[in-house]
């Protein structure tokens, strides 16, 4: 996470005393991509939608504004974030490293840590409550005392935006663009706060997971939740999407400039030509309106490639396939 980001969200990988990338793997090309695929996937018609923060709520840094019009194409997206169980799917068939345990570290949450001493390397530069573990990644969550036995259909976490990339290809599919995540996260609800509508709460109920308490050090998990949730909790959304807010961050396709709106083309933008990270979307577990109200549907993050934390997921997306003679499909 660049240093103008509060970094409660997710810390970037960086060398930590104690830390040391694996010396027995080493960095291999992704898996070749698969035919296309729309499995799990809901087909969006597309069209024109205001996109940016309409309440002025955003941090100025993240660049949630101005609020401008975007039309985008029809296109496919995942119903939820990709789940341990897929994941799982991807590793067995193609023998996959992830980043996380190619540097044998990654980020875990403080009150989670499950791992002996010795793993325990040091806190993250600014954000104590992050604490880089040796041996956790995607299959050990929370150190080498912990493994995902009862969360296969949790969002797998601990993957970088590499990881996820290799993932999509294997999958058929893509991540999707930062335009096309936020259309599909307001569920059609035009310029409203959340996926759901402006309150947080409706009728006192929780509809997203995010942390409830006093941010960092105690969680009361009134929503049943301290750190991820099955990616089907709460309600779907108004185009079928679950869980657009909190839970975890995910990954789009494009670079992350905070100008970048002040610029954006109308029609299907993709980001940035180049840049030196990568756009988070959706917000996690962690979010609070306390440090970080992230979870509101306009909210942008963004972090390195080959960043890895415990709140760090994906979902995919995919073009709608279009036939000679026939409409988008």
């Amino acid at each position: 996470m660049t240093s103008t980001h509060r970094p409660c969200c997710a810390p970037a990988t960086a060398p930590v005393a104690g830390a040391a990338p694996s010396p027995a793997v080493a960095a291999e090309p992704g898996p070749a991509t698969r035919p296309r695929s729309t499995r799990g996937q809901v087909r969006l018609p597309g069209g024109g939608f205001a996109m940016g923060d309409a309440f002025g709520e955003g941090y100025p840094a993240d660049g949630e504004t101005p609020v401008h019009t975007v039309r985008l194409r029809p296109f496919h997206i995942d119903e939820t974030a990709v789940t341990n169980a897929r994941f799982a799917a991807f590793v067995k068939a193609t023998g996959h490293v992830t980043d996380a345990e190619r540097f044998g570290s990654s980020a875990v949450f403080h009150l989670v840590v499950a791992a002996p001493d010795a793993d325990v390397l040091g806190n993250a530069a600014g954000a104590p409550w992050w604490i880089n573990v040796r041996g956790a990644h995607w299959r050990r969550p929370e150190g080498v005392r912990s493994d995902i036995t009862g969360r296969q259909n949790h969002p797998v976490v601990h993957v970088s935006w590499n990881d996820a990339t290799a993932y999509a290809r294997w999958a058929g599919k893509r991540l999707p663009t930062e335009a096309e995540w936020e259309y599909a996260a307001r569920g059609g609800l035009a310029g409203r706060r959340y996926a759901w509508g402006d309150e947080l709460t409706p009728g006192g109920r929780w509809r997203c997971n995010i942390w409830q308490g006093r941010f960092p050090h105690v969680n009361t998990a009134e929503d049943g939740h301290l750190t991820t949730a099955p990616v089907k909790s709460y309600r779907p959304n108004g185009h079928g999407l679950w869980n657009t807010a909190g839970n975890v961050w995910e990954w789009c396709a494009d670079w992350f400039s905070p100008t970048y709106y002040a610029d954006s083309p109308t029609e299907d933008p993709h980001g940035p030509a180049t840049g030196s990270t990568r756009v988070l979307r959706g917000g996690s577990y962690l979010c609070h309106d306390s440090y970080c109200n992230r979870y509101r549907v306009a909210a942008r993050s963004s972090n390195t490639p080959d960043s890895s934390s415990g709140n760090l997921g994906f979902r995919c997306a995919n073009d709608a396939a279009v036939t000679c003679g026939s409409a988008a499909a």
